[in-house]
């Protein structure tokens, strides 16, 4: 959440942005004087409680801009400084308000923290310019200040399952680590293994019903930046991985490394770097936490962005071959054949809907994803295993493609810096016809864009 969390009594009392800097002040004062236990706080802004959250006691996004942010850790570190603790300040941000690029915006990381020289601050980012996906580079903001740094990693996979099945991550981030060698003053890592996401899967890492997968993540992770092993020598450490099977535990986590990249993502709309107003948008589409949408306006997003469609259908089915040789490198290894099936299922719906997007729309089609989705739910219903809900639509999306074509080309850039048409009318005046278009065509809207975390509204505030 949010660093300002209100109640209705602390609305009416602290009015303005010094009140509420003072408040928090205060509380830090005497949180430290009454737990020396605890060696500092971490401070998150950017991103509130979502809209599901109806209780009295709820965050607001408080910081607005790099002014507010300033001038918040100029009243806070002199606490932090006078009880010897750390202040680690979270850069994550979600589009929303001034301060929504301060994640990749190299000159709203500097305007914020101008003037700042502080032994108690600590950066703490995510290592791409997005959330945790895949075919981002290295967050640029790592190499702006000397101010230390941590990395922010997530092992298990929000987007990707949340370890229910194996996304191995081995390989990403020793590309990372690499990369990072160049940065300045990198204190350490932060690995989110646990929770994460608005998604009902709810398998937690080293608890009862764990997942060996996200176990597997975060141990190769750990070996690889803080004993600066590779990923094939942290994968043989792992507990499980007996002598003699090492090479079949890298070949399936091999394979699942490339499956994900292949299929869960499309490769060829993942590689373009695009922004959005304030943020870098996600490089992977169509599947939103545990919602798999199959409808017509993603079909049409995908036939602007891929230029050979064929291609990436016929890449969809290479990789469920690749699922069935996993298959078999799981029962070998005793590691669960289930999750591997329960992949193979899932991302059978993933690839028969590459078939309805890049191909010209019939009745048989419709007919396949329809009687997929039947069996999936069959196969998984609610209370044995959470499954991907699957969004089946095939209305047309009732938009004329010049103006769609006009969206993409001129609302989407693909250069990280803003350009004169962002500042004189992405970032203001769009704002006002959404809110517009909203009140009249709400429906237009998709209702998880409405509805689930802090709603599609934060990117235009």
């Amino acid at each position: 959440m949010d660093v300002m969390s209100w109640t209705p009594a602390l609305r009416e009392k602290l009015r303005g942005e010094r009140a509420v800097n003072a408040f928090l002040g205060e509380l830090c004062e005497q949180f430290f004087e009454e737990f020396p236990e605890v060696a500092g706080i971490i401070i998150r802004i950017g991103e509130s409680d979502g809209l599901d959250v109806k209780d009295d006691f709820r965050s607001d996004l408080h910081l607005k801009n790099p002014g507010m942010v300033s001038r918040f850790l100029r009243e806070l570190l002199p606490v932090f400084e006078k009880h010897g603790r750390t202040c680690i300040f979270r850069t994550w941000t979600v589009g929303a308000h001034h301060v929504g690029d301060l994640i990749w915006r190299d000159s709203t990381l500097e305007r914020s923290l101008a003037g700042i020289d502080s032994p108690a601050l600590v950066l703490s980012m995510k290592y791409g310019e997005s959330d945790f996906f895949r075919y981002l580079s290295l967050n640029r903001n790592f190499f702006v200040t000397d101010i230390p740094k941590i990395v922010e990693l997530q092992t298990r996979r929000e987007y990707e399952g949340a370890g229910e099945y194996p996304s191995f991550t081995g390989w990403d981030y020793e590309r990372i680590a690499r990369d990072l060698r160049a940065a300045p003053n990198v204190a350490g890592i932060m690995v989110w293994c646990q929770t994460g996401g608005w998604h009902p899967f709810r398998r937690l890492t080293w608890l009862e019903n764990s997942s060996v997968w996200t176990e597997i993540n975060t141990h190769v992770t750990l070996r690889m930046f803080k004993h600066g092993e590779s990923v094939e020598a942290a994968i043989k450490s792992f507990p499980l991985c007996r002598p003699g099977e090492s090479a079949a535990w890298i070949e399936l986590l091999r394979l699942s490394h490339e499956v994900v990249l292949d299929l869960l993502y499309v490769p060829d709309f993942a590689r373009q770097t695009l922004y959005f107003r304030r943020v870098r948008v996600p490089p992977l589409i169509g599947v939103y936490w545990h919602n798999l949408f199959i409808n017509h306006s993603i079909k049409k997003v995908l036939s602007h962005f891929v230029t050979d469609g064929e291609a990436c259908i016929r890449a969809g089915h290479a990789a469920i071959a690749k699922i069935e040789r996993m298959e078999k490198l799981a029962a070998e290894t005793g590691l669960p054949v289930d999750d591997i099936e329960y992949m193979k299922a899932t991302f059978g719906i993933f690839a028969l809907a590459r078939e309805y997007f890049f191909r010209p729309f019939d009745d048989d089609i419709r007919l396949q994803l329809k009687q997929a989705k039947k069996a999936y739910k069959k196969r998984y219903p609610r209370g044995t295993r959470f499954r991907y809900a699957v969004k089946l639509d095939f209305e047309p999306f009732h938009l004329n493609a010049r103006y769609l074509n006009w969206f993409f080309n001129y609302c989407l850039r693909e250069q990280h810096k803003y350009r004169i048409i962002d500042r004189l009318f992405f970032l203001r005046l769009l704002a006002l016809i959404y809110s517009v278009v909203k009140r009249a065509r709400p429906k237009m809207i998709p209702k998880f864009a409405r509805k689930s975390a802090m709603g599609i509204d934060a990117i235009f505030r």
